[in-house]
C-alpha cells in the first residue's frame, strides 16, 4: 500500500511548471483544508467559445488541469457561451463579435471534445457547465448591481483594456 502523500509533495507536484500560484499560500492552504477535510478540490477553466479550436496554449492549462485530477481533485469547464453570444469584452486588442447561441453551444462543444483529449471525462473528474445557464437568468438590476463591484479604474488596471485605451480602441461598457 502506497503511504499517503504529504501536502508539500503534493504541492511540489502541481508547482512543477508553474511560474506563480496566487494568492501566496492559497494554494497550500486549499490543499491542507482538502487532505483534513477529505474533499476534493474543483479547479475551474473559462473557455471562451468564440472559434470552435482550442489551440496549443490551452494543451498547456488541460494538461494541469489533468495533474489535478489525477491527484484526486474534480475539474469544471466553464463554457462562456452567454459571454460569447453578447460579444466578450476581453479580447485581447478588441471585443470578440458575438455568435448566435448555436454557434457558442457548438464551439463549446468542440472544445468539450478535444479537451476529453487530456482530461479525464469521468462525471467525478469533470463537470461542464455554461454561464448562460446563470448569467441568462440575471435581471437588468442583478447586471447593474454586478456592475457596481467593478470601477472604471480597476477594469484599466487590465493590461488588454490599458493597451486598447492607449491605442484609441473602443472599450464597451458591456
Amino acid at each position: 500500500m502506497t503511504p499517503p502523500r504529504s501536502t508539500d509533495e503534493h504541492l511540489a507536484d502541481l508547482m512543477r511548471g508553474v511560474a506563480d500560484a496566487l494568492p501566496a499560500g492559497g494554494l497550500r492552504a486549499r490543499l491542507d483544508q482538502s487532505a483534513r477535510t477529505g474533499t476534493p478540490l474543483l479547479v475551474k477553466l473559462g473557455c471562451d467559445p468564440s472559434r470552435p479550436d482550442l489551440h496549443l496554449g490551452h494543451a498547456v492549462v488541460l494538461r494541469k488541469l489533468r495533474q489535478f485530477q489525477d491527484a484526486g481533485h474534480r475539474a469544471v469547464l466553464i463554457v462562456g457561451d452567454f459571454t460569447a453570444t453578447i460579444g466578450d469584452p476581453s479580447g485581447k486588442s478588441k471585443t470578440r463579435p458575438p455568435l448566435t447561441r448555436d454557434e457558442a453551444r457548438a464551439n463549446g462543444a468542440s472544445y468539450f471534445e478535444q479537451a476529453a483529449l487530456v482530461l479525464d471525462t469521468r462525471p467525478e473528474k469533470l463537470a461542464v457547465v455554461h454561464n448562460g445557464d446563470w448569467l441568462g437568468q440575471m435581471t437588468f438590476a442583478d447586471v447593474v448591481r454586478l456592475a457596481s463591484n467593478v470601477t472604471v479604474a480597476r477594469m484599466l488596471e487590465r493590461d488588454d483594456f490599458q493597451n486598447r485605451y492607449r491605442g484609441g480602441e473602443p472599450i464597451s461598457l458591456h
